[in-house]
């Protein structure tokens, strides 16, 4: 039996939800599988809420567009507060533990509501340009839309000029999907 899986990525221009968006879509067609992505650009430069829907499936997929997500991840306060729309009773709510004051905002009738220290995680530990990579394993684990090898082979192909260019960039960028996906196995 085929399971649709229903994703939305919300953040602020440049926190890279977009790219990961097309990296996931990308590993699931290579692997095979059925894949819709739909990027929706808020005004960026004004600040704007960036969303990237994503459905993947073994079959055909019937419409790019859906009412509820399975996993929704949020990285600012107005992420929170624009994909609230797109949560009910079997969705998987991630937030960064850093978004200050959105207790009020947060959904109550999500599956399951989980803040994750992603951006401080990137900050203490990695390095700040692998923050959309932690959201980026998180995602993967929350849902297992791909493997883990499959979502490094992405990662290569997307960045493989610049990880020639630095070697040490494809390791940090394997360490911050593993501990992305991390952040999430055991919690949900």
């Amino acid at each position: 039996m085929s399971k649709l899986t229903k994703l939305a990525l919300a953040g602020e221009g440049g926190q890279g939800v977009q790219s990961v968006a097309a990296i996931i879509v990308e590993a699931a067609n290579d692997a095979g599988r059925e894949a819709l992505y739909i990027p929706n650009f808020g005004v960026e430069q004004r600040g704007g809420v960036s969303v990237a829907y994503c459905q993947i499936s073994d079959e055909k997929i019937g419409s790019p567009k859906f009412k509820y997500a399975d996993l929704i991840i949020a990285l600012s306060d107005r992420a929170v507060r624009r994909t609230r729309q797109y949560v009910n009773k079997d969705t998987v709510f991630i937030y960064d533990a850093s978004i200050e004051n959105i207790e009020n905002d947060l959904p109550t009738n999500a599956k399951k509501v989980l803040a994750i220290p992603a951006l401080d995680i990137a900050k203490k530990e990695l390095t700040p340009r692998v923050f959309n990579v932690i959201i980026m394993g998180a995602a993967i684990a929350a849902t297992g839309v791909i493997d883990m090898e499959g979502a490094k082979k992405a990662l290569e192909k997307r960045l493989g000029y610049k990880f020639e260019k630095d070697p040490k960039l494809k390791e940090l960028n394997f360490q911050a999907l593993e501990r992305g996906a991390e952040l999430v196995k055991g919690s949900l």
